[in-house]
């Protein structure tokens, strides 16, 4: 092919471009989407809330045994082809969750439709890489890595409404035109664009430690709060196993002359710290993401839907500043504009540890505008130098890889942000009861405005957790907050790039 043939031009690029970050943005959606759905779930199926959480865990596990097995993929089978058969299996399996009669197939089908959009995720950035004329791909990067960030966010919002309105199956109907469409549009588009396939041995195993030490993981991470952590001999073997499994698949990858997974992409300092700066940064990220809505519906009297509009305050200038970073990346010292991005994400978090239960809409919203302007500062280069730091041979292995580190870190990220939370809560609420100053004296008061006893001691009870609540809320914003401010500072051991990086020269 000659090689100005290779990329698409004018509209057939932009759709494509568009369809590209759908695709990943549908992908990511369906982390989230269902959170909310599982009561609905859980008394449609008849099982109890907890087993309905299956529904989440099962999707998890499944999409992060598969993204980082992209790179081998893509050379065994092509990119094109691997992307347009996956898009096509997540419909198809969005379809059959959606008509599953009981829960463990709605089990089975979250999984397939997990295996499916695993590599939806890296593949959509390798093609954009591949048919993007160099002028335009930052453009194209900044669109597809905001479609990462506010794929999360905007998941409880439309699970709230489509659940609420039509049905919790529509969580899952809404993949299904969405899903073919992308596939059969792809195919026309970019068949042509496929790579050659090489025929090597499959390394069996390395994918079967890769399928247990994640399943392991995962469901370690997603059950660990419910059975009291290390305190349950699941948790604890799930534990031993997660850890020997992945030390004896990353001896295995290492020393096996076909790994299943290219782990030698960590030898690049570039990558390597890239690798380390997103396993921070996204699990503090998403750990706000959980918890500042929870804090809302626990907290605040919001409803799932308006802690959903609380939150999605974060795409409005991000949209905007996605692009402009994307274009400064030829222009400025990655680097920096990383730092900045972490410096305005980090402040905002230290500023929402200043929250109080007073506080209307708009002064909880307002902090969210402004991580919307720090997000993809941070993400955008990250992306672009995670991929530019290989060689173009090794461009969908290292995708793969990064959005392997995104998935995981977010599920660490949330547990542990999860657990602390629940324990400062607990902590404070002891703290506040032995401090309360006359606690008759606030009873016989709350019993003279006409409360019974019982009411009185169940409102007194209220406000301590009220305020309980708000001190671990503002204790677990420091400490996130802190911990980004070190990724900022840390961004620069990453090795200065050979004058002002070029993704459009790197990837072609």
């Amino acid at each position: 092919m000659n090689p100005t043939d290779r990329y698409l031009h004018g509209f057939a690029l932009f759709g494509t471009i568009l369809l590209l970050a759908l695709a990943n943005f549908m992908a990511v959606l369906d982390l989230t989407i269902v959170t909310v759905a599982v009561p609905h779930i859980a008394g449609s199926l008849a099982v109890a809330p907890n087993e309905g959480t299956w529904a989440i865990t099962s999707y998890a596990v499944a999409e992060a045994i598969t993204v980082p097995l992209t790179g081998w993929l893509a050379g065994r089978f092509g990119p094109v082809r691997v992307f347009v058969v996956a898009s096509a299996s997540f419909g198809l399996f969005s379809l059959l969750c959606g008509i599953a009669p009981n829960l463990p197939l709605l089990i089975v089908f979250r999984i397939l439709q997990g295996l499916s959009g695993g590599p939806l995720m890296p593949m959509s950035q390798t093609l954009l890489m591949r048919i993007t004329p160099p002028k335009h791909v930052q453009l194209g990067l900044g669109l597809q890595t905001m479609t990462t960030i506010i794929a999360p966010v905007a998941g409880p919002v439309l699970g709230g409404s489509l659940t609420d309105t039509l049905g919790w199956p529509w969580a899952f109907f809404i993949n299904v035109p969405i899903s073919l469409v992308v596939a059969f549009v792809a195919w026309r588009l970019l068949r042509r664009h496929d790579g050659e396939t090489v025929r090597q041995p499959v390394d069996y195993v390395g994918l079967v430690l890769l399928v247990v030490w994640t399943s392991a993981l995962q469901v370690m991470l997603d059950n660990g709060q419910n059975d009291d952590w290390f305190a349950s001999p699941l948790i604890v073997v799930l534990a031993v196993v997660g850890v020997a499994g992945f030390v004896l698949f990353v001896i295995w990858e290492l020393t096996d002359r076909h790994p299943i997974v290219d782990l030698s992409i960590f030898g690049n300092r570039t990558f390597s710290v890239m690798a380390i700066a997103m396993a921070f940064t996204f699990g503090s990220f998403f750990a706000t993401v959980v918890i500042i809505p929870l804090w809302l519906q626990t907290n605040m009297g919001y409803t799932a839907t308006w802690a959903g509009y609380v939150m999605a305050f974060m795409g409005v200038l991000g949209v905007v500043v996605a692009p402009i970073a994307a274009l400064s990346l030829s222009r400025v010292d990655p680097r920096f504009l990383m730092s900045l991005g972490l410096g305005i994400l980090s402040a905002v978090t230290f500023w929402r540890g200043t929250f109080a239960q007073n506080m209307t809409f708009w002064q909880i919203a307002v902090p969210q505008l402004f991580a919307g302007i720090g997000i993809p500062l941070f993400f955008v280069p990250l992306m672009g130098l995670s991929i530019a730091a290989v060689p173009a041979d090794k461009t969908a292995s290292a995708a793969g890889l990064v959005n392997f580190i995104r998935t995981l870190s977010g599920a660490i990220g949330t547990a542990l942000a999860t657990t602390s939370w629940d324990w400062s809560t607990t902590h404070a609420r002891v703290e506040l009861v032995s401090a309360l100053h006359r606690p008759a004296a606030t009873l016989q008061a709350l019993a003279s405005q006409g409360l019974t006893p019982q009411q009185a001691v169940e409102t007194l009870s209220g406000l301590v957790q009220g305020q309980a609540i708000m001190i671990a809320t503002n204790q677990l914003c420091i400490v996130i907050g802190a911990i980004i401010a070190l990724v900022a500072v840390g961004i620069w051991l990453s090795p200065k790039p050979q004058g002002i990086i070029r993704l459009d020269t790197a990837l072609h």
